[in-house]
């Protein structure tokens, strides 16, 4: 048996060597054994792929829809203080005049 990790995507135990990379035959997730040494902290990085970090101050790059009303976050709005979480939406912000959102970093850049 050999020693490899299991998959960091799936957890699949049944992962093999592609040359210098590593394979999951489950999810079909490729990654290299230096990936899988480092940390597992997550990397927030805006639309345009500058880091983000909690207490940033971001604007919104496109029009968004609040979902269930009709509002309309607008391009440019400045939105201060963000807090970073793991998900689908991984900005926890308030907005003035709309209240407390959740955003994603790719419709954000830092200011």
């Amino acid at each position: 048996m050999s020693n490899l990790p299991n998959c960091p995507q799936c957890d699949s135990e049944y992962t093999y060597e592609m040359g210098e990379i590593l394979a999951c035959p489950e999810c079909a997730h490729e990654w290299s054994e230096q990936d899988s040494n480092r940390n597992d902290e997550k990397v927030f990085k805006d639309a345009n792929g500058t880091i983000l970090q909690d207490g940033d101050t971001v604007t919104v790059i496109k029009d968004l829809k609040v979902k269930g009303s009709s509002l309309v976050v607008k391009v440019g709005t400045k939105v201060k203080n963000i807090r970073l979480k793991d998900g689908d939406h991984d900005i926890d912000c308030k907005i003035d005049g709309i209240g407390q959102m959740s955003l994603k970093t790719q419709f954000v850049k830092k200011v």
